[in-house]
C-alpha cells in the first residue's frame, strides 16, 4: 500500500479541493548562504542609503532580588510546617491565612523564588534606553516560492525580527515571543549590508547561517480548520490507509512559507488583522530545532500572519 497523500486525499474526497494550499518547505541545513539563493541567518542585503531597521517597542527582562536573611528564615520555616501538616494529616501542602499573607509580602509580586540563592524572580518590561538592530531571519527569492502572493515588481522577501522577548504587540491576544517585519524587495535594489549588532539580545533568537532546499508541497489544514463532515470524512479516508489525517496528510511540519499553521498547543485561534479585522492568512513557520539552531516558545512553532488585503498592515504572529 503505497502512502496517502494530500492530493490523493483530495482526488477521494472532492470538497476538501477549496482547502488545498500551495506551500515551500524549506529544509534548512547549516552552510555557506550565498547571493543568488534563498537563505536562512544571512547574509544580510539591504537599499543602499537606507537605515538598517530597528525595534523600538519594549523588550521584557529578568530582574532579580535577594531575600533578606529575616525572610529567609520566615520562608524557611513556612515550607517546614507545611511539610509537617501534610506528613501528619496525609493533605495538601496548604497555607493558613498568616503563612499566606507573609509568602505574599516576601515574594512582593514576583514570579518565583529560588530557595537556593534566595532570589525571587520577576519579568519585567524595559524601554529600550537605545532602539535595537533586527536581525535577518529569512531571505527567499520569488523563484522559490512562487505562490506567496508577491507585490508587483517584488522577487525578495526578508523576514527581519527583534531577537527578544515582547509581550506587547500583539493587542489584546497574549504573546510572548520575538517582534518581526516583513519586507517586501526587489533584488536588483539590494546590495550586500553588515547590520549593526543588536545592543542586547536572546541567543536562542540569533539563527546560524543555513542554505536552504526548497519543496514544493500541497498542504490541507488543521481538523480544527475544517468543516465537521468533511473533517470525518478525512480521517475515514486516512484509516482505510493506516493512518491518521494530522499525520502527513495535514499541516506539513517544518520551516514552510504558505499552507496552513498547526494548532499542536492550542485549539484553533483565528487571527484576524489589528488594522482591518480581515483573518489573517499564513505565510511563515518558523521551527524550533538544530538547524539554524533556534528555538521559539516552548521549543514549538512561531506562526507569522498576513492581511489579505494589505501586506502593508502588520502581521499577526502565534506560538505553537
Amino acid at each position: 500500500m503505497t502512502d496517502p497523500t494530500p492530493a490523493g486525499l483530495v482526488d477521494a474526497v472532492p470538497a476538501l479541493a477549496p482547502y488545498l494550499r500551495p506551500a515551500t518547505l524549506l529544509h534548512p541545513e547549516a552552510g555557506t548562504p550565498t547571493a543568488q539563493g534563498s537563505s536562512l541567518g544571512g547574509p544580510a542585503f539591504w537599499p543602499d542609503g537606507a537605515p538598517w531597521p530597528h525595534c523600538t517597542a519594549t523588550h521584557l527582562d529578568d530582574a532579580h532580588e535577594d531575600v533578606p536573611p529575616r525572610d529567609r528564615e520566615i520562608m524557611t520555616a513556612i515550607d517546614l510546617a507545611v511539610r509537617e501538616r501534610a506528613r501528619e494529616h496525609g493533605g495538601a501542602h496548604t497555607l493558613t491565612e498568616d503563612e499566606l499573607a507573609e509568602t505574599r509580602r516576601i515574594m512582593a509580586g514576583a514570579d518565583s523564588l529560588d530557595h537556593v540563592n534566595w532570589r525571587t524572580h520577576r519579568t519585567v518590561a524595559e524601554p529600550p534606553a537605545d532602539a535595537v538592530a533586527l536581525v535577518p531571519l529569512l531571505r527567499v527569492r520569488a523563484a522559490d516560492a512562487p505562490h506567496l502572493p508577491w507585490p508587483d515588481g517584488t522577487d525578495v522577501l526578508q523576514a527581519l525580527w527583534c531577537p527578544n522577548d515582547h509581550d506587547d504587540i500583539q493587542g489584546e491576544r497574549y504573546y510572548y515571543g520575538p517582534a518581526v517585519e516583513l519586507h517586501w524587495q526587489r533584488a536588483a535594489d539590494l546590495a550586500p549590508r553588515t547590520p549593526p549588532p543588536p545592543r542586547r539580545s536572546d541567543d536562542e533568537y540569533l539563527p546560524e547561517p543555513c542554505v536552504l532546499r526548497p519543496e514544493q508541497i500541497r498542504d490541507l489544514p488543521d481538523r480544527d480548520e475544517l468543516p465537521g463532515e468533511l473533517h470525518a470524512s478525512a480521517e475515514e479516508f486516512a484509516e482505510r490507509h493506516g493512518t491518521e489525517y494530522h499525520r502527513g496528510l495535514a499541516c506539513a511540519a517544518g520551516w514552510k512559507l504558505g499552507g496552513w499553521p498547526s494548532w499542536r498547543s492550542t485549539d484553533l485561534i483565528p487571527v484576524d488583522c489589528g488594522a482591518c479585522g480581515a483573518r489573517m492568512r499564513h505565510l511563515l513557520t518558523v521551527e524550533s530545532g538544530d538547524d539554524p539552531d533556534l528555538s521559539v516558545g516552548r521549543h514549538g512553532e512561531l506562526h507569522v500572519f498576513v492581511c489579505p488585503e494589505d501586506l502593508g498592515h502588520p502581521v499577526g504572529l502565534d506560538l505553537q
